[in-house]
């Protein structure tokens, strides 16, 4: 009989920092890296004193650009040897990660032949690395009619595999490759029976993202009719790449796969990185644990923009946090589904619903104990009578999947449903063909509260198709929100954008609704959460790069921040969903992006990939731990930098709770790209409550394009926190004739 050792159960995979320049110096043969970690590696295997009992170690990847070193499978033995080896930096164990339109181009103010898509401006070529799972190549948003030959600067491969060839990619889509030896590492091989072993996708989470940030323009889009109209990427004239990391199965995707895919892109050449996965356990990881943000910087110092979403954990805390990252957060556009409910005490409520079939009558309505046994309230299966529930109108609370839901009260001979969640006024639309209508927490209980009321409660819904002009943006109760508990000392998320009941490409081998019963097949599908949110800015990087190919990553940041919005289309503050009152900069970060702004946005605050590293050393990083991002990088020994001293758009200020009279003062540069480029900025601060505000200069008057100005901003408590809020809010404006360049002010007491 088998035995499994215990060493081959500690085994696992980790992401292994070395030292190149001692590598290269103790392996003067010139071999490669991928040869030299196999030498290595080999030879810590032969120095096991028990090779029966221990697996030998097993290399994955070798990593040349994004950081230096490699991931391998590893025993507790290896791994000590490893670490006693004199070219050894640091071992970080691999973690799982997971996945976090006709019309939002128009609400971003994007329109044909005018402005940033303008022909001009979309004739320069960009390529759009989409990290993800996968791609579903001849979907129409990635043909590649009208397109001129592949960039000359592209290094990049069109991988085959399961059912794709090097003949699905084309003009648009150049690039595609797929990363799956960190997975299988951890969870055994990939199942094939549910996914391509090849960049072909499954799951529809990573050709919605590619078709939302780059896809071409394609005529009369929808879903069974609904949100018809042109559908377009961001920036449709983008090239797209995509890296497929994310697999179906236990863990979706591994840090080391995802590591491997940003070190090609690099390799690859393309300008804009868009990464829609957050870590499984949400939240923010320290810099120095993080390997996407280490390789991101990476990607940084080769002026690549990187775009990450901030996770739909809301309202618990940001996620992709590193300050050398967009993170975005999502919202809704104006564009809804509604579905009027109307009780049988003449009570109106307004719910969410893809259904485009008849409207429902008066029906008796059912819930809980009126609807079947214990759990009815969930439509659990085997919970629900289909003699209390025939030809009646089911109320069930959201704890689970609401397609399965709908689909249960279906087949048990409910009528209609109307689905109510248990963790805010989330209103996202879910594919159903049976008449089912979403409502927020709110609107449930209120609808529960009248069943109990009375004896023989009723309904009536009626769908009214697609409605534009609604309430807009609002932020969406899922989407993460600050402080980033990592660096409270800066603010995430950094700004906000369309992430709700986005209508984008959908693999034709998946459902609408993922599930296996659900046989229908759409080329367009809805979703929702910060992964759609993200590929919208990736997009609109591309259209700014295009634009202004001299702008590093920190400055197409910039320039997005400092003009985005923070009212609505009713002229009121941005509402956040969750919560009920106006978003605060937790959520909402900057604001809004403003595409058609960010294009000439009158002063940046550029950031030299060098600062980032001391803004580390502020963080009291070890001389290990910033070796991690730049080997040749020593802090210095008597620096004066502040976290908060960091050349950021925002501001977000640390106070103890008992502080009075304190200030704390921070230092930014601007860098003048207005036109006309000789102009005055006034400053004008809306100051945080209990918060004195004072900036010197409070003028700057720039005489030439690219001139740089500093100034100072001084924060002094005025009075103690006696109130139990640990946070407020406020503002710091350069305003010309022409420009207002807004930056957040966030105060935390701690």
């Amino acid at each position: 009989m088998a035995t499994i050792s215990v060493a081959s159960l500690d085994s696992r995979t980790y992401i292994v920092h070395m030292d190149e320049s001692k590598m290269k110096t103790s392996n003067p043969s010139g071999a490669n890296s991928k040869e030299m970690f196999e030498e290595m590696l080999g030879s810590i295997s032969q120095l096991s004193t028990d090779s029966e009992a221990t697996p030998p170690p097993r290399l994955l990847y070798a990593y040349d650009t994004a950081i230096f070193g490699f991931a391998a499978k590893l025993s507790p033995m290896h791994l000590e040897s490893i670490r006693n080896m004199d070219a050894f930096v640091a071992a970080i164990p691999d973690r799982a990660m997971r996945l976090h339109t006709t019309h939002s181009y128009q609400f971003l103010g994007l329109e044909q032949g005018r402005g940033l898509w303008q022909a001009s401006n979309l004739e320069s070529d960009v390529i759009i690395g989409v990290i993800d799972s996968g791609i579903w190549p001849e979907h129409p948003s990635f043909h590649d009619y009208g397109f001129g030959p592949v960039p000359t600067k592209w290094k990049g491969a069109c991988e085959s595999g399961a059912n794709f060839s090097s003949l699905n990619c084309n003009r648009k889509l150049i690039g595609a490759r797929y990363f799956f030896k960190g997975y299988e590492a951890e969870h055994g091989r990939v199942n094939e029976t549910e996914n391509f072993l090849s960049p072909r996708a499954t799951n529809g989470h990573g050709t919605h993202c590619a078709s939302t940030a780059g896809g071409n323009l394609v005529q009369n889009a929808s879903f069974y009719g609904l949100a018809r109209g042109v559908a377009a990427g961001m920036r449709y004239t983008s090239r797209i790449a995509v890296y497929k990391v994310c697999w179906e199965g236990p863990a979706g995707c591994s840090d080391s796969d995802i590591l491997a895919a940003i070190n090609q892109a690099i390799k690859d050449g393309v300008d804009v990185v868009s990464i829609s996965l957050g870590f499984a356990g949400g939240g923010a990881t320290r810099y120095f644990e993080d390997s996407t943000a280490q390789a991101a910087f990476a990607g940084i110092q080769r002026g690549i923009f990187f775009s990450l979403s901030a996770g739909n954990d809301g309202p618990r805390t940001v996620g992709n946090t590193a300050p050398w990252l967009m993170t975005v957060a999502a919202s809704y556009i104006d564009r809804s589904f509604p579905a009027i409910l109307k009780l049988g005490n003449g009570q109106i409520f307004e719910g969410i619903s893809l259904y485009s079939g008849k409207s429902l009558k008066e029906l008796p309505i059912v819930y809980g104990p009126t609807a079947g046994k214990k759990f009815a309230q969930y439509c659990v299966p085997g919970t629900l009578s289909p003699k209390l529930v025939k030809g009646k109108v089911v109320v069930c609370e959201g704890v689970f999947d609401t397609y399965q839901q709908a689909e249960y009260v279906k087949s048990v001979g409910g009528a209609g449903t109307i689905i109510f969640p248990d963790n805010g006024e989330i209103l996202a639309a879910y594919p159903s063909m049976f008449p089912a209508a979403s409502v927020g927490d709110l609107a449930g209980n209120a609808i529960v509260s009248y069943l109990k009321s009375t004896k023989s409660p009723t309904v009536s819904l009626t769908f009214k198709g697609t409605t534009y002009g609604n309430r807009a943006p609002m932020m969406a109760a899922f989407s993460s929100r600050g402080p980033n508990l990592v660096g409270p000392d800066l603010l995430k998320p950094d700004l906000t954008a369309p992430g709700v009941n986005i209508l984008a490409a959908w693999p034709s081998i998946s459902s609408p609704s993922r599930e296996e019963g659900d046989k229908r097949r759409v080329l367009f599908n809805f979703d929702s959460g910060t992964s759609m949110a993200c590929p919208h800015v990736s997009g609109l990087a591309a259209l700014l790069i295009s634009r202004h190919r001299e702008w590093s990553p920190a400055a197409v940041k910039s320039a997005m921040m400092t003009t985005a919005y923070n009212l609505d289309n009713r002229g009121s503050p941005i509402k956040d969903v969750y919560y009920g009152g106006p978003a605060t900069p937790f959520a909402i970060g900057s604001g809004h992006v403003d595409i058609q702004k960010a294009s000439d946005p009158g002063l940046l605050y550029d950031i030299h990939p060098y600062e980032y590293l001391h803004y580390l050393c502020s963080l009291n990083y070890s001389s290990s731990q910033i070796a991690l991002f730049d080997r040749n990088f020593t802090c210095p020994k008597r620096s004066t930098m502040q976290p908060g001293d960091l050349n950021y758009p925002s501001f977000a200020v640390l106070f103890e709770s008992d502080a009075h009279n304190v200030t704390i003062t921070y230092r930014r540069t601007v860098t003048n790209v207005g036109n006309p480029p000789i102009g005055t900025y006034k400053v004008q601060v809306e100051e945080p409550i209990g918060i004195s505000v004072r900036v010197k200069p409070n003028i700057l008057s720039f005489k030439m394009h690219g001139q740089k100005l500093q100034y100072k901003v001084s924060f002094t408590v005025k009075k103690p926190l006696i109130e139990s809020d640990d946070s407020s809010f406020g503002s710091l404006t350069w305003v010309s004739e022409k420009y207002a360049v807004r930056s957040p002010i966030v105060i935390t007491y701690i």
